[in-house]
């Protein structure tokens, strides 16, 4: 094995083409502290082995989780969800805002119908990314993403609908009433593609 010395500006290069390829430092951490991560990307790199990469692929038909004492049903849904089998490919995943919530904010029943029209990702989707948090984009942390493809019931009546949200060491799920107000930190999950 030959003994590398890697200069500074080297060093400098290296970090340049990892900041490009949106490498943060806790990747570049990762990969210094695991040896068979380097081992793989070298042999990607002398073109001993291929990389393929994982496909999130979630099927939108399926029910979702269904909280106890809660509901779902058909007329409440916004007709323009996606549907069948779903590829989540984080660069492509949308956040979508009316204008009314990017200046001040809509309650929930009138986001819904300005929803329509859509193509709003169910709670299949924000289940499959509780699993595989990896999955979930970056800039995704510090906001509320909803998941209007699909609205639940509450036992008393009151429509709800589940959202994502980091809280500092994980990912979580909460919900919020349609009777309240959304604003610019509570954008709809959308499929861009």
């Amino acid at each position: 094995m030959s003994e590398l010395k890697m200069s500074l500006g080297q060093a400098h290069e290296l970090e340049i083409a990892l900041r490009k390829a949106g490498f943060s430092n806790s990747d570049v951490s990762k990969m210094a502290e695991n040896e068979m991560i380097c081992q793989n990307f070298l042999a990607v790199m002398r073109g001993n082995a291929m990389v393929e990469c994982v496909k999130h692929i979630i099927d939108c038909d399926a029910e979702p989780y269904i909280p106890e004492g809660w509901s779902i049903h058909p007329e409440d849904q916004i007709q323009s969800r996606v549907t069948g089998q779903f590829e989540f490919d984080p660069s492509k995943a949308g956040l979508f805002l009316t204008d009314k919530q990017k200046v001040s904010y809509e309650i929930g029943n009138d986001l819904k119908q300005a929803l329509e029209g859509q193509p709003v990702l169910p709670a299949n989707v924000l289940d499959y990314l509780l699993a595989h948090p990896e999955a979930i984009p970056e800039s995704w942390k510090g906001k509320y993403i909803f998941f209007w493809g699909t609205i639940y019931r509450y036992s008393g009546g009151y429509l709800i609908v589940r959202y994502l949200c980091w809280r500092g060491d994980r990912w979580f799920w909460s919900d919020r009433w349609l009777d309240y107000g959304w604003d610019v930190n509570f954008p709809a999950a959308v499929s861009a593609s």
